[in-house]
């Protein structure tokens, strides 16, 4: 059991450095200009309102988060 809490202890130190590492990229000003652009992303703009469902990005970002876990699970 205590195995388990240390391991699950690990993966939340990781999982938050990497969300402080992603923060400070975004916080510093580095652009990705494609991200949020793709060819699937839907963009509906109305007089006084819009709405923005980034359904291409998300499916990106999801392939890419999941080889980068499944590397560092190894």
């Amino acid at each position: 059991m205590l195995l388990l809490v240390q391991e699950f202890g690990r993966l939340l130190v990781l999982l938050g450095s990497i969300a402080v590492a992603i923060g400070l990229l975004l916080w510093s000003g580095v652009r990705m200009p494609w991200l949020g652009r793709l060819p699937g992303d839907i963009v509906i703009e109305r007089d006084h309102w819009s709405i923005y469902l980034p359904i291409a990005t998300s499916v990106v970002l999801s392939i890419v988060l999941t080889l980068v876990l499944r590397l560092l699970g190894r």
